[in-house]
């Protein structure tokens, strides 16, 4: 069981993070954190796991949380971490070792399990779970998903009483969410208690037993999951939710290569260290469109981002603007991207000067409404490390936007946005297309997203069947929809 009452927590800013937050959750409930970016949610999870107080300095905290019997700020970490399992929106901050197998038993070893305990274990959360295909496996060489799936597996090889998820789909394809889905359904039907924090809600809504809305860090509602599933359409957008139902995408396939104005790849390919990522990469796209580029978690997309931006070296192909061939210092030259993991390129000590930095000699007063648009300004003093997930997104979208290069290939760009910002996100791409003839790419699993501001799309077929890498079209020649 889980109970916070009455607590309220800031991180040292003028602003409270949350405010006379009180939550009951019984065990073996799955129970749903929703709301806008920044509303408290990570900060709810926190709570739980321990993060605070224990690892957050500074911060002014009353009330009591108490998790699995245990009051949560008396609690040694290593002891609440033996009934509190924490799944992090990036996986790879939570990994320890460099193979699969040992991460999975990592927990166990810190435990002081004995080692047949932790053979068994280990070879139960492999059988239960169906991660086979994951042993004996490099960190490294692993997907999104699976890396994600990898960080559950080592949560639930210690049998928590609590699993605390902070954005687990931010990054995962549609397969990936699927296995997760099931991990869920399988915790939960042991009798374990979930608290889930997500903004991509439509895989959860059969499985949650409650729903709590959090608005600007106070719980404004809690739903029953079927008054949560029963919501309208009007009712969840104007609460900044996500669709319920799954979304059925339905574009234009991409233009082959050409010779003329705009971005032309034409027989593009790419190895690490000889193992081929893709071949034959082929497509065109010109000024004032948005070309989709979709494919299950590893099948080489942002490679692909990598090498059209230069910061990749290809081993066959050529790469085209208005005609001209383009070598990789000339790519970087012409094109901008927004990495997946946003925390690689932003370096400045504040959301502001991390725009200076981005575009240098740019207008304060552009800066200042692109800011605006993206729901920043306010937060122009803030370290960009101590923004939230979204709003870090934001804010590595908005520094794209205020610079002039051509090219601009934005990859998952929605990871960690509410609907409210996704719709924003999608108004500025659309626009940066259509008013500044910008050509942009856009790397993403999220059909919402893609069927709102896409023009075409490029599928990138995954590795099964042998054909790692390989590009297809979409055959679909519908024009631009997205059914929620």
């Amino acid at each position: 069981m889980i109970e916070i009452n009455n607590v309220s927590f800031d991180y040292g800013r003028e602003q409270g993070t949350l405010r006379e937050v009180s939550l009951r959750v019984e065990p073996g409930e799955c129970i749903l954190l929703c709301g806008e970016s920044g509303c408290g949610k990570t900060t709810v999870t926190k709570l739980i796991n321990g993060l605070i107080p224990h690892f957050i300095e500074g911060g002014a905290l009353t009330g009591s949380v108490t998790a699995a019997g245990l009051p949560v700020a008396d609690t040694e970490m290593y002891r609440l971490a033996v009934h509190v399992g924490s799944v992090f929106q990036n996986p790879k901050s939570q990994f320890f070792n460099l193979d699969a197998d040992s991460e999975i038993i990592f927990g166990l070893e810190n435990a002081g399990v004995e080692p047949a305990i932790m053979r068994a274990r280990l070879a139960a959360t492999v059988r239960e779970l169906r991660i086979e295909a994951l042993l004996g496996r490099s960190i490294f060489a692993l997907s999104g998903g699976e890396k994600q799936t990898l960080a559950f597996a080592s949560v639930y090889a210690m049998n928590p009483d609590i699993f605390v998820l902070d954005e687990p789909t931010a990054n995962l394809d549609a397969r990936a969410i699927e296995t997760l889905r099931r991990q869920i359904r399988r915790v939960t039907a042991e009798g374990r208690t979930v608290v889930i924090a997500e903004h991509r809600l439509y895989f959860l809504t059969d499985l949650i037993d409650r729903a709590v809305y959090l608005r600007d860090g106070r719980i404004a509602r809690s739903f029953t999951g079927a008054e949560f599933r029963g919501l309208s359409e009007e009712a969840r957008m104007g609460m900044g939710l996500r669709c319920l139902a799954p979304s059925r995408l339905a574009l234009a396939p991409c233009d082959p290569p050409g010779s003329g104005s705009g971005l032309s790849v034409e027989g593009l390919c790419c190895a690490y260290e000889k193992q081929e990522v893709f071949r034959g990469v082929g497509f065109s796209t010109g000024y004032g469109q948005v070309l989709g580029v979709v494919g299950f978690n590893g099948a080489g997309k942002t490679t692909l981002t990598r090498c059209l931006c230069g910061l990749q070296r290809e081993s066959a192909g050529t790469v085209r603007l208005d005609g001209r061939p383009l070598n990789r210092k000339a790519r970087s030259r012409a094109c901008f991207s927004i990495m997946q993991d946003v925390n690689h390129q932003l370096f400045s000590d504040s959301v502001w000067n991390e725009c200076e930095l981005a575009a240098p000699g740019c207008a304060p007063e552009r800066i200042e409404a692109v800011l605006e648009s993206f729901g920043l300004l306010a937060l122009r003093e803030r370290h960009p490390m101590a923004l939230s997930g979204g709003q870090k997104q934001r804010l590595a979208v908005a520094t794209a936007v205020l610079t002039d290069k051509q090219v601009l290939i934005f990859d998952e760009p929605t990871s960690g946005l509410d609907y409210r910002h996704m719709v924003e996100v999608g108004r500025i791409v659309r626009r940066l297309a259509e008013e500044e003839k910008r050509i942009v790419l856009i790397v993403s699993h999220d059909y919402e997203f893609l069927g709102r501001i896409c023009d075409k799309l490029l599928s990138i077929e995954s590795a099964e069947n042998g054909r790692r890498g390989d590009i297809g079209i979409l055959s679909e020649p519908d024009r631009l929809r997205a059914e929620c």
